[in-house]
């Protein structure tokens, strides 16, 4: 997956791409980053339907510290052998649903143009997803002056 992607399908066709029971009501998001918040289709536990969750995109490993920078990738072919995603890879998947991402081209050495790729149908297609429960950070002590 890339750095930056879009989900601008109506959630009728989300949860017909998908095989959602319900349609979920979602606004079109044409430039969502890592940090924010992402809709997800996932298993629900109790009813072993699929169904749309909002997590926040990135993954940090559990055994970070407090502000270490979690992963926005993951390689398919080793992702289940590293210690980051072991655990997620095995127990916590989910598809990200999108209707586009964005790869850069660079002109030069400071300007770099923005593509979006996308079916040509313009139907969602979905990225593979991993994702953990990490427990709250402690507030961090405020510096004294």
């Amino acid at each position: 997956m890339c750095g930056r992607f879009n989900q601008t399908a109506s959630g009728d066709e989300v949860a017909e791409a998908f095989g959602l029971d319900e349609a979920p009501d979602l606004a079109p998001r044409y430039n969502i980053a890592p940090t924010q918040p992402v809709a997800v289709v996932g298993v629900q536990p109790k009813t072993g339907r699929r169904g749309l969750a909002s997590l926040k995109w990135g993954l940090v490993p559990r055994d970070a510290l407090g502000g270490e920078r979690g992963f926005i990738n993951a390689r398919a072919e080793t992702a289940w052998e590293k210690p980051s995603f072991r655990e997620a890879f095995a127990r916590r998947r989910c598809l990200i649903p999108a209707t586009g991402f964005y790869e850069w081209q660079r002109h030069d050495a400071k300007r770099r143009r923005p593509w979006l790729i996308r079916l040509a149908s313009g139907r969602p297609f979905a990225f593979a997803g991993l994702w953990s429960r990490r427990p709250p950070t402690p507030p961090r002590p405020l510096a004294r002056s």
